[in-house]
């Protein structure tokens, strides 16, 4: 949680000082000039500001152990995959948004995978106490 939180914060960061690098390190093309109608700089500004918001949630969830927290980023984090990865095969977003929604989806996987080890672990260390 704590990685995915510093990572996300990061990225949102860089892209509210430096929003072309933002954009060169998700694979997509700098625009030169902004055209009318081209709304690109406030995307990325928003995009980028929930993303430094997010990263400081599970900064501060995983200071606070907040296991509720955690369970409740797994289902939207799959949610996330799926958009991501449909709007990219479908057409609606850039390629390069299957690569975002493989980071969501594996870290969907690997924030449950950890919950249910932690889960069968404590069960078993109290079954150990109890015989005691």
């Amino acid at each position: 949680m704590a990685v995915f939180g510093v990572l996300a914060a990061a990225l949102g960061a860089v892209g509210l000082v430096a929003p072309a690098a933002q954009l060169s390190l998700l694979g997509l093309a700098v625009p030169g000039e902004r055209g009318a109608g081209d709304h690109t700089s406030a995307f990325v500004t928003a995009s980028s500001t929930a993303a430094l918001n997010m990263g400081v949630y599970y900064v501060l969830a995983a200071l606070a152990d907040w296991r509720a927290f955690f369970r409740w980023t797994v289902p939207f984090r799959l949610l996330t995959c799926a958009v991501f990865t449909a709007a990219a095969v479908g057409g609606r977003a850039p390629e390069v948004f299957v690569g975002v929604g493989v980071w969501e989806g594996l870290g969907a996987v690997a924030t449950g995978v950890a919950l249910r080890y932690e889960r069968s672990a404590t069960t078993t260390e109290n079954a150990r106490r109890r015989r005691r």
